[in-house]
């Protein structure tokens, strides 16, 4: 039986960070031999079997019901993201025995472009895909984080550069927390597609290149970059504080918008506006980049 290693991981990370007091259980009087819950208290909380669990977070159980899962995640007291993290793994890895599919093209709707356009006098942004390629930006998410047009095709990636660029350490002032975010979401979408030879890619690469990666990957945290405050330095306009906001396009269920706003009447807010003022011209001058054939050439990514 082949052993679902990445299953076992995340379900002992899961039990170790809970308390017995969190689950509802009393401590018990002498020391405990292992952090958080035993896998007899797990179960327990599950409503199956001490052999049952065991089999399960040794990776060693290939088919496990919706019951049993929303069980184990009820006892482990995920959250949504984990919970889907959770069944992602869980499920029979039948995809190796296909065909492989062919990659499909990511194109950037125009009524998006215009949204990004319309947004781009006062707002920062792009549009990215479950890997977090930037599909499309606006001249001012280009001045604002790093100009995506210019870099090569495969280099346009917003977790590329936050872990990988030296200038992303510059830019974020609390570097550490987006990209550990980045790497939690990086997590989530690895078990969602576990056959993505670009995402497997990047991943190798930050292991190899990013001191802080190993650490953050191996403590199997997921996460959607759903919304965080980040707190930036930026070499033209200084100090900013932002809140990003992830916006799903349920039309194309693969691409979503992220927006970085200001508080209205802000320090920040000001420094944005000047930021747009000096970005915009730039956007002028090079009516390339926003014309259809560009856009349709500059969108197009494999899946």
């Amino acid at each position: 039986m082949e052993q679902n290693v990445e299953l076992a991981d995340f379900l002992r990370t899961r039990r170790a960070r809970l308390r017995p007091e969190e689950a509802g259980l009393a401590r018990g009087v002498g020391p405990r031999r292992v952090p958080g819950l035993r896998r007899e208290e797990v179960a327990h909380l599950a409503g199956v079997s001490t052999d049952y669990y065991t089999r399960l977070e040794q990776g060693r159980h290939p088919n496990v019901s919706e019951a049993v899962l929303d069980a184990v995640a009820r006892a482990l007291r995920l959250d949504d993201d984990e919970r889907g993290h959770l069944f992602d793994l869980a499920r029979p890895r039948t995809s190796r025995t296909r065909r492989r599919r062919p990659e499909r093209v990511h194109r950037v709707r125009p009524e998006v472009h215009q949204m990004l356009d319309v947004l781009g006098a006062v707002t920062p942004a792009f549009v990215a895909n479950h890997r977090q390629d930037v599909l499309a930006a606006n001249p001012l998410a280009r001045a604002l984080i790093t100009d995506w047009d210019a870099l090569p095709y495969r280099e346009r990636n917003f977790a590329r550069y936050a872990l990988l660029d030296p200038a992303a350490r510059e830019l974020y002032t609390n570097w550490d927390e987006v990209a550990e975010i980045v790497v939690a979401n990086l997590r989530l979408e690895a078990g969602r597609h576990p056959d993505d030879a670009l995402l497997n890619e990047l991943i190798g690469e930050a292991i190899v290149k990013v001191p802080e990666f190993s650490a953050w990957w191996d403590s199997h945290r997921v996460a959607q970059c759903a919304h965080d405050t980040q707190h930036l330095h930026h070499p033209v306009v200084g100090e900013l504080t932002l809140r990003h906001e992830t916006l799903a396009l349920p039309a194309d269920p693969d691409q979503a918008v992220c927006v970085y706003t200001a508080e209205p009447g802000s320090a920040s807010a000001e420094a944005l506006a000047l930021l747009a003022s000096w970005s915009v011209p730039d956007a002028q001058r090079d009516e390339r980049r926003t014309s259809p054939a560009a856009r349709r050439d500059s969108t197009a990514r494999p899946e």
